[in-house]
């Protein structure tokens, strides 16, 4: 994913969960995971999908049993 198109999903997330902590963060390697943060908690990765000229980006958040307690 570019820089424009991780701070545009940004800006979406920001606008639809009515909240300015969410963060993207793109990887220093070529195919690593893009992680998306809550403050400075880990809560998913960013997927980016082009299929037939359309593109779509997946959201995939785990939570973890543990962090629920």
């Amino acid at each position: 994913m570019t820089p424009s198109e991780v701070s545009k999903v940004e800006s979406y997330l920001r606008r639809t969960l009515d909240t300015d902590v969410i963060t993207i963060h793109l990887p220093s390697k070529r195919n690593a995971p893009i992680e998306v943060f809550a403050q400075d908690e880990f809560i998913g990765v960013l997927h980016r999908d082009e299929e037939d000229g359309e593109v779509s980006y997946d959201l995939h958040i785990s939570v973890l049993a543990e962090d629920l307690e």
